[in-house]
């Protein structure tokens, strides 16, 4: 779970494209961000809800905590990736980042594989190829440079710490800012599966928008829930 850093979160700028409906923190390898993006995704096609994308670092959150040695090395590919989104974000707009993000998740969680799950993830992250995303995409390649370049990294915290700041410490991901950036943040939804029927994406949108609206609601939660539905946790 996640902690609010030591320092105090800085301003954030605003991204271009708003008002936003909704702001979304992610870590581009974080299964259960993947999951609620690519439900929210379904409602941008089916409701035209803006989104304005966010960074939230689990390398960072995790400082200090001793974690397995695949879970790091995937961790740190992933603030690679962050990287690449922060330089895009600068130079292409908030649009960009959620190309990249999407391009990021659909190679990295469909790919079957063999082993220990952190061995999978590891494997996975680093089966990844972000010239392959740009180039796809048609970005700048000098996009890539930025991996290498942890100027970005006070934006990336300081996204992380904001996202943490809104729900309040000890949680996790994804964060989603309803009409940010003063509307309630919640942790989640934490989803398994996507809904496939698009009433009942709807539906579950509309849910928490209920929920999100109430200044005075902050928690439902339960701990059992269904096995992922991703190629990269099946057996």
């Amino acid at each position: 779970m996640g902690q609010v850093s030591d320092t105090t979160p800085l301003p954030l700028p605003a991204l271009d494209g708003g008002p936003h409906d909704i702001e979304f923190f992610f870590d581009p390898g974080c299964p259960f961000a993947w999951q609620t993006s690519v439900w929210v995704r379904r409602v941008v096609e089916l409701r035209g809800i803006r989104v304005g994308w966010r960074f939230i670092s689990l390398k960072f959150i995790n400082e200090g905590n001793d974690l397995p040695e695949g879970m790091l090395a995937a961790q740190t590919l992933g603030l690679r990736y962050h990287r690449i989104c922060a330089a895009a974000r600068a130079q292409l707009g908030n649009e960009a980042v959620g190309r990249l993000y999407q391009a990021y998740g659909e190679r990295y969680w469909y790919a079957p594989s063999s082993g220990e799950l952190l061995d999978r993830l590891a494997t996975s992250a680093e089966r990844v190829d972000p010239a392959e995303i740009v180039a796809a995409l048609g970005l700048p390649t000098e996009l890539l440079a930025a991996a290498d370049d942890p100027s970005w990294d006070t934006l990336i915290r300081a996204e992380s710490d904001e996202a943490f700041r809104r729900t309040g410490p000890d949680v996790g991901t994804p964060i989603i800012t309803y009409d940010p950036p003063t509307g309630n943040s919640l942790f989640g939804p934490v989803i398994s599966s996507v809904p496939a029927d698009d009433d009942q994406v709807l539906a579950f949108y509309d849910a928490l928008r209920t929920f999100a609206d109430f200044p005075g609601f902050s928690e439902l939660k339960r701990t059992a829930r269904a096995p992922l539905d991703l190629p990269l946790f099946a057996d």
